[in-house]
């Protein structure tokens, strides 16, 4: 599962990790993505000391066996962890699906847990890249949120797997799964027990207006292929 952040992802982590067929790893790269960068992101040396930082061992384990003997394995990554040099060539052996979400909501849910942003935090370039190379299936946030049960079942059935009802409530709270990183950005979803309702108006960005003009190529190629 492919998406920047604030795009509903830790969400979509819970629901299928709330599947008793599933194992989840949350975002593999985030720890080599720090380690090679010079990104200052919140908890960066926690982060890194606390996970697996090299990039080739990452993806060696993105193919290996799927723990606690699992039947599935769901992996939440991020496109913009994928710096060029990190292996990519484990990706063609992945079902890959892209969750995406309107530029707007992106960039004023994730002002508020940082000052500054640039493209390169939000990852829709580097998205919209790893889509053209290896395909997938798209499938937009706003939909999940307004008919999360008919979403997931269609999304199900494309990639060939069972729907399963699990997946449309979970405990509130941290998940075993969760990564460090958990602290500091995902209160909201810890206080969830599932998908929040449909969206309102799009809000505004302010002095991010450039921002989302620029990204917003990248949304609408991607979206016009939303299922």
């Amino acid at each position: 599962m492919w998406s920047g952040p604030r795009n509903l992802s830790t969400a979509m982590m819970y629901s299928f990790g709330n599947r008793a067929d599933f194992a989840v790893w949350d975002e593999p790269f985030y720890a080599p993505y720090l380690a090679t960068s010079d990104y200052d992101h919140p908890m960066k040396d926690e982060i890194i000391a606390s996970h697996e930082a090299n990039a080739e061992t990452v993806a060696s384990l993105c193919l290996d066996s799927i723990p606690d003997q699992k039947p599935h394995f769901y992996m939440k990554h991020m496109p913009h962890h994928m710096l060029d040099p990190f292996p990519r060539d484990w990706i063609r052996s992945c079902v890959n699906v892209h969750l995406i979400r309107h530029p707007a909501r992106v960039i004023a849910s994730y002002g508020n847990k940082r000052a500054q942003i640039t493209s390169e935090d939000i990852g829709f370039q580097q998205q919209l890249a790893l889509y053209r190379a290896f395909g997938g299936v798209v499938i937009d946030s706003a939909d999940i949120r307004k008919n999360p049960k008919e979403m997931l079942q269609i999304l199900c059935d494309i990639i060939g797997l069972d729907f399963d009802d699990a997946m449309l409530s979970w405990p509130s709270g941290p998940r075993p799964f969760d990564g460090v990183w958990a602290t500091h950005w995902y209160d909201a979803v810890h206080k969830s027990t599932g998908f929040a309702g449909a969206e309102g108006p799009l809000p505004d960005v302010g002095e991010d207006h450039h921002l989302l003009q620029s990204v917003m190529p990248a949304y609408e190629e991607m979206a016009k292929d939303a299922i």
